[in-house]
């Protein structure tokens, strides 16, 4: 109690860098040792030294042999017989289930594993039911042991309760030779509910008054053929169905195949009813049995179909469907004929039931598309565009008739607006172009795209379109409830009509020529040669051209309608008109005569003392 100095020798030395352990001098507290200050390598080398001068140096005996455990209980497992119970909540038949296992020790590294051996058709997820591994035995980190297994015994592992019964002879033998005593073996528990769905064993019994073996003998391959009818029109798309009937006399059982024709479009079903036997009658059972869910045996059937319920001319009813059955084969003639003493067997003769002609009704046109485009899908499920005139697309390809347009509106804005309609003869579709008109308020460009317009009245039966033949000048038409009048053609529109003549009629020609009759008289007014007083042809297209200048300030007037007024004033065709009508016809157009160079214009066509030029005035105003 009295030592103060604790002190511990330095152990820990280094030599050329490396560290090495020394033996220490001292004590602890510098207190003397009185033990040997050799290295215990040292005291192994001299316990081995014997004497060497006689027999010299002598060699150092082989250590003894060593088996690791890895090595020794390789592929040694022991084996325990064991079941535990589960609970079964949401059942009304059973209440536990019991499960039967087989727990492995591997006394190789002490894992466990547990294996449930496989019921087929259990429902229940089997096999490995806990992997090998070492499975903990408590919270203080312990592990399960062999020597914590026994027989009679119950083990938990991972909140699971294991009953061991009982072991293999391997186990048993391994256990009792390192001094553990064994617990009897216990019986294994079964499942109740297995147990009591068992089913027993069949018990096959012969009857006396039937022999089945007798019957496969006689009547093998043999099979009685019956044509029959399946009449199916009661129903939705029914029909009816020519079917066969094979009656397999080895076993009484009945097949039905349907007759496919070619091209009957329906799938080749192999059979229509497979082969079996056919109840024909029925147990008295309580309707609010589920008839659907029902396995039929001989519990629930009094009598089947046999080879009396089969015969020509009668209708016989299987699974519902009523057959009726008009002819058979010769085998099965003779066989009847053999058995009952049948002879009749005529044919009868199945009459088919017209098929009623139902009425397609073509629905009205909703005003999509084209009239003859939409009525195609009335007519096949994957429409067909309507069959075009070809000959007549190649002989009119790229001739369009022109005409000119105005609207007919109570609106004062629209009837001044001016359209364009082309006809195109190749298809006989119109179109319809209004020319943009700068600070009018309207956009102008495609007011109608190509498509055929039909005449006012005209009915989706019998439909018609308007043709080069009803656009006559100063006609009316209607598109798509709009109303044009038609003020103007081109050119090529007539020359057109009068090479075709015989397809257009009268009216429609001549309304053309009396159109285009004004513009002609015009062009030959520069070769006109009525006599004009105190001016020559020089002087006077100098001042029609000082007019034309003057005259695009006043952009109000309208040089065509002005030709065609002095035109239609001129009956005899004179080029002149008198003064009084010619100064009328200006006033009603707001021409502006009291110009000066309008004056003189007047005064130099005056022809006679009260005759005016007018087809020199109209130079004046070109169109």
């Amino acid at each position: 109690p009295q030592k103060t100095c604790f002190h511990r020798s330095q152990t820990l030395g280094f030599k050329n860098g490396y560290a090495f352990s020394r033996l220490p001098t001292v004590g602890i507290g510098r207190e003397r040792l009185y033990v040997n200050q050799l290295s215990q390598a040292d005291l192994d080398e001299l316990s081995n030294k014997k004497p060497m001068l006689t027999y010299g140096q002598t060699k150092r005996a082989p250590p003894s042999g060593f088996t690791p455990a890895y090595a020794a209980f390789d592929k040694k497992i022991l084996k325990f017989d064991a079941y535990f119970q589960e609970d079964v909540p949401l059942s009304a038949e059973e209440h536990y289930r019991i499960r039967q296992v087989v727990i492995y020790y591997y006394l190789k590294d002490d894992s466990i594993s547990v294996i449930e051996p496989v019921v087929q058709n259990s429902g229940l997820p089997q096999g490995k039911l806990l992997r090998r591994h070492r499975v903990p035995k408590n919270d203080r980190g312990d592990h399960y042991h062999w020597k914590d297994l026994n027989r009679g015994m119950s083990i938990t592992m991972y909140g699971r309760t294991y009953r061991i019964v009982d072991c293999d002879p391997f186990t048993q033998v391994f256990l009792e030779s390192q001094g553990i005593e064994l617990n009897p073996a216990e019986k294994m528990v079964s499942d109740p509910y297995t147990e009591l769905h068992r089913m027993p064993m069949p018990k096959y019994t012969t009857p006396l008054e039937f022999d089945r073996l007798k019957q496969f003998l006689t009547y093998d391959k043999q099979v009685l053929r019956f044509y029959a009818m399946w009449d199916d029109t009661d129903s939705v798309f029914g029909e009816s169905r020519p079917c066969i009937i094979h009656y397999y006399l080895v076993d009484d059982t009945v097949e039905v195949r349907e007759v496919c024709k070619q091209n009957d479009g329906r799938h080749l079903f192999p059979k229509l009813i497979k082969r079996q036997r056919l109840p024909k009658t029925f147990v008295d059972k309580k309707k609010t049995f589920p008839s659907c869910v029902l396995e039929i045996s001989d519990q629930e059937v009094l009598e089947w179909y046999t080879v009396k319920d089969f015969a020509v001319g009668k209708a016989t009813t299987i699974l519902g469907r009523t057959f009726f059955i008009y002819d058979c084969d010769e085998f099965t003639r003779n066989f009847y004929c053999d058995k009952f003493g049948i002879t009749d067997f005529q044919p009868v003769e199945i009459k088919k039931k017209p098929l009623e002609e139902v009425l397609q009704v073509i629905p009205p046109y909703n005003g999509f598309g084209i009239l003859e485009d939409s009525l195609q899908n009335c007519f096949s499920l994957i429409p067909k565009p309507p069959r075009k005139n070809l000959i007549k697309m190649l002989e009119n390809h790229n001739k369009v008739l022109r005409y000119q347009l105005s609207l007919e509106s109570p609106n004062p804005e629209d009837r001044k607006r001016h359209f364009i309609l082309s006809y195109f003869l190749s298809n006989d579709m119109i179109s319809i172009y209004e020319p943009p008109v700068r600070n009018s308020g309207i956009i102008g460009g495609k007011y109608l795209g190509k498509t055929r317009v039909a005449k006012p009245g005209s009915t989706t039966e019998n439909p018609t379109y308007y043709e080069p033949s009803d656009f006559t000048i100063g006609s009316s038409i209607e598109v798509f409830s709009h109303r044009f009048v038609i003020t103007g053609a081109d050119e090529y529109v007539l020359s057109y009509m009068e090479s075709h003549a015989e397809s257009f009629p009268a009216e429609t020609l001549q309304s053309l020529r009396n159109h285009f009759r004004p513009q002609q008289v015009v062009k030959e007014t520069a070769n006109s040669d009525i006599p004009m007083l105190g001016t020559n042809k020089q002087e006077l297209d100098e001042l029609i051209v000082q007019v034309q200048e003057e005259l695009k300030l006043h952009k109000h007037l309208n040089n065509r309608n002005i030709r065609e007024a002095f035109l239609q004033c001129d009956e005899d065709d004179s080029g002149t008109l008198s003064k009084a009508t010619f100064l009328a016809l200006c006033n009603s157009f707001s021409v502006p005569t009291n110009t000066t160079l309008l004056n003189k214009l007047i005064n130099l066509c005056l022809c006679e003392e009260d005759k005016i030029n007018y087809r020199d005035f109209l130079r004046a105003f070109p169109s």
